[in-house]
């Protein structure tokens, strides 16, 4: 099984700066610069997806390198 950790690791953390890089910023990054007083919108459809397959990800790649820590 520990063979298996190190590329489940890589395929995860692909997939996670993919899911990171396909989420619009938009006026979040205008905001963090000061500029613009952008209204909060609620997430809906593909961008709820992504935002909670971030989360997802990001917790299973946090597990696999705590897994391929301990094993």
């Amino acid at each position: 099984m520990s063979e298996i950790l190190p590329f489940l690791q890589i395929v995860v953390s692909a997939l996670l700066v993919a899911v990171i890089l396909m989420q619009q910023g938009g006026a979040a990054m205008g905001s963090a610069f000061g500029q613009g007083e952008g209204f909060h919108t609620e997430k809906r459809g593909a961008e709820k997806t992504l935002f909670i397959s971030t989360i997802g990800l990001a917790v299973a790649f946090v597990g696999l390198a705590l897994l391929n820590l301990f094993l």
